[in-house]
């Protein structure tokens, strides 16, 4: 990985990461397809009319399904998904948190049971990197432990002590394999824990920063908190992190999210919001949220957001898409997807121009403006 910081703007950053696979201009959104596709669409959606330069798929979902010994027959990820440009996986970390209920970490990994057919495996810091060594991405995330909040003092110790540790055994481990010439055109990203903890992120950061990882993750936000105490954390940590390497908060979130976190020195961001909403009829413009399955747009002409410039707004109808969603067509998930993840695209893309030009704080301005939320 080529890593190159373009512009500053205050903490604002525009950098540009070169991959195997592509190159990312940052600040960037990372669309979600955690089995390998983005929910509705393909290969041809996110190159030709999105323009995606990177995705983000799941380790812990692949190895299940259709297992990464299959994917790797395939030619990895980029050969069995057409999507030749970058992808980021993750380690399977979240879904620990996420079906807590039927996962149990301990010293040296997690235990978990499928949610597919109930069969038992075991994840370690070093079978999630080769199962992503199967999938070829283009970024490695390592195993962490991460806790939801709010969290007692003693948790949050363990999962620093429990993530720093794995770290090192993934950071040695993919070291040695280049050594012997495997996974040497994948990179890997370490993840900073400590839930809101300020000296806990600040110790977790400082440990991670001393090992050899291509980029650093915030992960454990967004599982509770509030936005402020989220921003807070992120502007408390943000000094604790090598400033030559990408800096990724992971699962995070709104537009308002990203646009804070960018004036805090955030580079990427993935989120399942714009596509999850997108299924459910919220669609996002840069006047704030619409619900398309609302009666007002029954004979709307207008499309989903007249400043748009997506494959969706220029060619239909907010009445249209009404009907869509309430016939249940399935056309709907595709039209209200792209015109979301655009959205996201175009969000990133204009902090990325707003920075290049030194001009952040009014850009900042005029998103909130648009919105009818005034910045404090």
């Amino acid at each position: 990985m080529n890593f190159k910081i373009d512009k500053t703007d205050g903490n604002a950053r525009a950098c540009t990461i070169q991959t195997a696979h592509s190159t990312i201009q940052t600040p960037i959104f990372m669309p979600v397809g955690t089995v390998g596709a983005v929910k509705s669409l393909d290969a041809t959606d996110l190159k030709e009319i999105l323009d995606a330069k990177i995705i983000l798929g799941n380790t812990y979902h692949l190895y299940l399904r259709p297992t990464s010994k299959v994917v790797r027959e395939f030619g990895g990820l980029h050969g069995f998904s057409k999507f030749d440009r970058s992808f980021l996986t993750d380690s399977g970390g979240f879904q620990a948190f996420s079906l807590s209920k039927i996962s149990k970490p301990d010293e040296n990994g997690i235990k978990f049971k499928s949610h597919i057919d109930g069969s038992m495996h075991y994840f370690t810091p070093k079978s999630v990197i080769d199962t992503q060594y199967d999938l070829g991405s283009d970024i490695m995330m390592i195993l962490d432990d991460l806790v939801a909040l709010p969290a007692t003092k003693e948790r949050i110790e363990l999962s620093i002590k429990r993530t720093i540790k794995w770290a090192k055994e993934a950071s040695l481990y993919h070291e040695e394999n280049k050594q012997k010439g495997i996974g040497v055109n994948q990179n890997i990203f370490g993840i900073i824990q400590g839930g809101t903890d300020f000296e806990a992120r600040r110790f977790c950061a400082e440990a991670l920063c001393e090992m050899s990882f291509d980029g650093l993750a915030i992960g454990g936000l967004s599982v509770g908190e509030s936005n402020q105490q989220m921003y807070d954390t992120v502007e408390a940590v943000m000094p604790h992190i090598d400033p030559k390497r990408p800096r990724y908060l992971m699962g995070v979130g709104t537009p308002e999210d990203l646009v804070e976190n960018v004036e805090r020195g955030v580079d990427m961001f993935d989120c399942v919001m714009p596509t999850r909403n997108a299924r459910n009829g919220t669609l996002f413009t840069t006047f704030g949220k619409i619900n398309i399955k609302s009666a007002a747009f029954i004979n709307d002409h207008l499309p989903i957001d007249p400043d748009c410039d997506c494959y969706t707004c220029k060619r239909y109808s907010r009445g249209y898409l009404n009907h869509l969603y309430k016939a249940r067509e399935l056309t709907f998930f595709r039209l209200a997807s792209l015109h979301n993840l655009h959205y996201y695209l175009n969000l990133v893309k204009q902090m990325r121009q707003a920075i290049m030009q030194g001009k952040f704080k009014e850009f900042k301005k005029a998103f909130y403006a648009k919105r009818g939320v005034y910045d404090k």
